[in-house]
């Protein structure tokens, strides 16, 4: 084969700072959803909720029959550090990472491109995203600069993500798998049985 060099348009700086404004909103509706979602996952799957280490109980729920299905009006998708929801109806995804203790809004280029674009709210986009990763990160590394963004650590040492600065902090604490460890609780049937009942 030979090589070839393909040449492909993406965002430019210019307009990035132009609709920053824009991406600032996507960016706080982003978190708010993932928090929503994370909320109806756990409230459905009668799942006993660690707020210092959320991935504890989605790392336990990978690899089984749960690790894929239906919440509500969303499909997910347990991978890596995120799970994938995508919404039956309107066909929007986004991918809620769970490694930030209770602050769900870290943006990934390629998954916030995809949140964006499939966003119904959004459409028609004031300005293309031609690339998801390639115009993601450059939308991420702008947004940066000017200020609007802020990096944060994750549970785990070494790994960070980048948040919107305006908002409401969130204690993020390390995780020590010698004392911080602990096997998920789900609430059987038959306690829900006897909490329904009062017995």
């Amino acid at each position: 084969m030979e090589p070839k060099i393909e040449i492909n348009k993406l965002i430019t700086k210019e307009e990035i700072i132009a609709n920053q404004l824009f991406f600032v909103q996507c960016a706080k509706d982003y978190r708010k959803l993932g928090e929503e979602l994370v909320s109806l996952f756990f409230e459905k799957k009668k799942i006993k909720l660690n707020k210092d280490f959320p991935f504890l109980a989605f790392n336990y729920l990978k690899g089984r029959r749960t690790q894929g299905g239906k919440v509500g009006k969303w499909k997910y998708f347990l991978h890596g550090y995120h799970c994938y929801f995508q919404n039956i109806i309107t066909k929007q995804e986004i991918e809620v990472p769970f490694m930030f203790g209770m602050e769900f809004g870290d943006l990934d280029p390629y998954f916030f491109s995809l949140y964006i674009k499939s966003t119904p709210e959004y459409q028609p986009l004031p300005v293309t995203i031609y690339e998801d990763f390639a115009d993601g990160k450059r939308i991420l590394d702008v947004m940066f600069q000017l200020g609007l963004l802020e990096q944060i650590n994750s549970n785990l040492e070494n790994h960070s993500g980048l948040v919107i600065k305006d908002r409401n902090k969130v204690e993020i604490k390390i995780y020590n798998p010698d004392k911080d460890y602990e096997k998920p609780k789900f609430q059987s049937r038959l306690s829900r049985f006897i909490q329904f009942f009062n017995i």
